[in-house]
């Protein structure tokens, strides 16, 4: 769009020298490719307010910006600054516009599970008949719906997009933007609920999505859904044009498609049903009901729209799992491998790009592509775009494989900062991988499902241990925003990353805070901290323990560290003193009632004279520990200890010359005594991870970790057989016992042992049986319905949390997450 025709929608003054062309919307100063065409819109919401980043983005190269608060535009010679009341409304009304632009059709998906799944299946199934346009990932929120209609274009003709709601009100501007001809009402459960009084409520607001759609896919053997749809039918239909075509899908009664038969053959379905008089049939290569239902959706779809049966048939059965996220694992010779396979459009590449380059341990970077599959731009277009956007993103490597990605290699050959490798096939390039260098870098594999991808994974991923700690870094991106959500805007944030952040992985935690805009990491010792600064870190960081012996080295990493007494105190300044050092940043640790370590409110009068008479240190932070923020029982202590550290960091503010950061308050002290002492700066320590010490926001916080292993045997045994160390398990009937590659040198404890804990195997309590031994221990599997050696065993994540292993072995969770050996592989991935 013209910069004046978006002026025009959002009812705004322009200009003559506005008329330049916008093709790009950008809500992320981070995520900026083509600067000159682009727009920024400062959205405001409760955790960050985009006008914050305006002088970023201008200095990126971006002149055109959306507001709704007053800039000085002298600040930003050039730039052109369109002003509304609210941005986010703006940017929904320039979506509908978009909309309005196109008439091919348009399938809109809702749901409370299986949104995203149906959607790429779909783009799957139908892609050998159209040129589809769909959301990236899981933008379906009133802030990625619009995002993803401004990507619609003359090229494609279906667009496929999914709407979620978590209030009422909101599906009602969806609808505006979306408006579908089409719609799919997926599996209706209890995700997304908190927002709505009852369930029957929920479905009301999502048919919003449909109220001007021909027709609606769905169900009928959920009856609270059925039973709404009916009733939204009759009360939309005014005329015989607006009458809502119900194409119904069920088990029990006469639908649209009647299923008939279901055979389950290890991982495979096939599926009959009775469809417009006549039987016909899909198989595909899944077995569970989610995978089972999400794919009826998408068979119902194929045959609205036409599809020949025999077509949906073959692509039915070639349907691959949707990745969901970016995996990443250890790589070969200390690299990072992110995994993003299954796919390969643009969305999908710039999203996995951002996150490439947001991996700050490796400055080398590497790029596996294979030709990017039934996308509507022109190869040489879109090849351009891809290496673009690469170059822009500091990558030094692309390998490409594909023949179509092959015939291109002069697009990227023109990019003299890129290195590029081609080859024809994936079998050729594993051919020819013994003489390519891997080795010290992150490597983004990104390649069409077709071209199995997987085999160059089992090649460069390093093997560890059967036992691997998924870190959900989308999880703690949630977590964080819960606790900004608690802050005024103007309060800091540190994050603890000490213990090996929790137990999650430092470094990997450290780049998303990094990236995340936090002010201040916080770790216990020095190497801690060297480790970070080694990683690309750049963040301050406050050393909470420091040995005085590694002062020097704290100075030449740049580290900040705790000061809690006198002979610290002098200690460093002798350092600083020597190496030649002044207004080196210190933080004064002050004891109001820990008793753990700090100045004690004698010692300040000898600090102050100390401080006035020191040109070597600059105290940057003030700081207390709290002794039972999290409990109410405690709450009068907690006042003592504010009002405490109110008075001594008040006698200590008077003889410094700048005002140092103020901060008390831990994860639990946020959510309990934020509005009487958020001070300066708050730290977040477990509450980042997902665990409310303080039991009040904790449905508002999402799990962190998913411990997880494998079942290695099974073992069939009879009743008074024992099992493990000194037989201790004695089984008391025929049992079918299965070992797994977990035990106490993981961090498991030997407490769970002999019957005080379970596992989840195929989502299903086994008990533990038997003593835990060092590297495995023994689960009853007798009541787990089609189970097999291989399976996937979950010792702690959602729906098994830390919290309930923390009771059963009677500790706090920190200590289950900190106990977690380092031998056990961390994997994160990022929804």
């Amino acid at each position: 769009m013209k910069l004046k025709e978006i002026s025009a929608i959002i009812k705004t003054s322009f200009e003559e020298a506005m008329d330049k062309e916008i093709k790009e919307l950008i809500t992320d100063s981070r995520k900026v490719l083509h600067p000159q065409d682009a727009l920024f819109i400062a959205l405001k919401g409760k955790n960050r307010d985009g006008h914050l980043f305006i002088k970023d983005a201008y200095d990126k190269g971006i002149r055109s910006f959306l507001v709704q608060e007053p800039i000085d535009q002298l600040l930003y010679p050039d730039a052109q600054f369109l002003k509304v009341n609210n941005t986010q409304t703006a940017l929904q009304q320039i979506a509908i516009a978009q909309r309005n632009h196109f008439h091919y059709p348009v399938i809109g998906i809702t749901g409370s599970n299986g949104k995203t799944i149906v959607k790429e299946w779909l783009f799957q199934i139908l892609s050998s008949a159209y040129n589809i346009i769909r959301s990236p990932k899981s933008f379906n929120s009133q802030i990625g719906v619009p995002l993803s209609v401004w990507k619609m274009s003359a090229q494609e003709n279906l667009a496929i997009f999914e709407a979620g709601i978590s209030q009422p009100g909101e599906m009602t501007q969806l609808e505006k933007i979306i408006r579908p001809d089409i719609g799919i009402f997926t599996h209706i459960g209890d995700a997304h609920s908190e927002g709505f009084l009852s369930n029957t409520q929920k479905i009301r607001e999502k048919l919003m999505l449909f109220n001007h759609a021909k027709a609606l896919i769905y169900c009928k053997d959920e009856p609270e859904l059925n039973e709404q749809v009916v009733a939204y039918r009759h009360q939309i239909k005014n005329t015989e044009e607006d009458d809502l075509n119900l194409f119904t899908w069920s088990y029990k009664t006469a639908a649209t498609l009647r299923i008939l038969k279901q055979v389950i053959e290890q991982h495979t379905c096939k599926i009959q049903a009775l469809y417009q008089e006549e039987t016909i049939e899909i198989t595909i290569p899944f077995s569970d009901a989610a995978s089972i239902e999400n794919a009826i959706h998408c068979w119902c779809t194929a045959l609205l729209l036409g599809l020949p049966q025999a077509v949906i048939q073959q692509q039915m059965a070639m349907l691959s799992p949707v990745a969901m996220r970016l995996e990443v694992v250890q790589g070969i010779h200390n690299c990072l491998l992110i995994n993003d396979t299954y796919n390969s459009d643009l969305s999908s590449l710039h999203i996995a790009l951002d996150f490439l380059a947001q991996q700050k341990q490796h400055s080398r970077k590497t790029l596996i592509l294979s030709d990017m599959l039934q996308i509507s731009k022109p190869d040489a277009e879109l090849y351009e775009e891809v290496a673009a956007s690469a170059a822009q993103k500091n990558i030094q490597r692309i390998i490409g494989i594909g023949p179509n990605i092959s015939k291109h290699k002069n697009i990227f050959r023109a990019h003299k900062n890129i290195r590029s490798i081609f080859f024809k096939s994936t079998e050729a390039f594993l051919k020819k991988i013994h003489l390519l260098t891997f080795q010290q870098e992150a490597i983004l594999l990104k390649g069409a499902r077709t071209f199995k991808f997987e085999n160059i994974e089992k090649l460069l991923e390093q093997k560890l241990h059967n036992t691997v700690l998924e870190i959900n870094l989308s999880a703690i991106t949630n977590n964080i925003n819960v606790y900004r959500s608690l802050l005024p805007p103007q309060v800091k944030m540190m994050a603890m990353v000490k213990a090996f952040s929790y137990g999650s992985g430092s470094v990997d935690i450290a780049n998303l805070l990094q990236f995340m805009g936090l002010d201040y990491l916080a770790v216990a010792y020095v190497d801690e901290g060297v480790t970070l600064r080694r990683a690309g870190i750049t963040l301050p960081i406050m050393v909470m323990s420091p040995n005085p012996d590694a002062f020097g080295r704290m100075i030449s990493w740049k580290l900040e560290p705790e000061i809690f007494n006198l002979n610290a105190l002098s200690h460093f300044e002798n350092i600083t003193k020597a190496l030649g050092v002044s207004d080196y940043p210190i933080h004064l640790k002050l004891d109001t009632g820990m008793h753990r370590l700090g100045f004690v409110e004698d010692e300040i009068a000898a600090l102050k004279q100390r401080l006035i008479e020191s040109p070597y240190v600059k105290v940057v932070s003030i700081f207390s520990h709290l002794a039972g923020a999290e409990d109410s029982q405690l709450d009068d202590y907690t006042h003592d200890q504010i009002r405490l550290f109110k008075s001594m960091s008040s006698d200590l503010l008077r003889i410094l010359k700048e005002k140092p950061l103020l901060h008390i308050l831990n994860s639990g002290g946020i959510v309990r005594h934020g509005e009487m002492a958020h001070f300066d700066m708050v730290r977040l320590g477990i509450g980042m991870y997902g665990i409310d010490s303080s039991a009040q926001i904790q449905n508002q916080l999402q799990a962190v970790g998913t411990l997880k292993t494998r079942l290695a045997q099974l073992k069939s045994l009879p009743q008074g057989a024992t099992v493990g160390y000194s037989r201790r398990g004695v089984l008391t009937r025929n049992s079918l016992i299965a070992t797994v590659n977990i035990g106490y040198a993981d961090g498991y404890f030997r407490d769970f042992g002999n019957g005080n804990a379970y596992m989840l195997v195929r989502n299903q309590k086994a008990p533990l049986i038997g003593s835990v031994c060092m590297d495995m221990c023994m689960l009853d599997v007798t009541d787990v319905e089609g189970v097999q050696e291989g399976d996937e065993v979950i010792v702690f994540g959602k729906d098994l949390t830390v919290n309930q292993l923390a009771d059963w072995s009677h500790t706090i969770p920190y200590e289950i997450m900190t106990s977690i050996s380092q031998r056990v592989n961390r994997v994160y991935v990022n929804d």
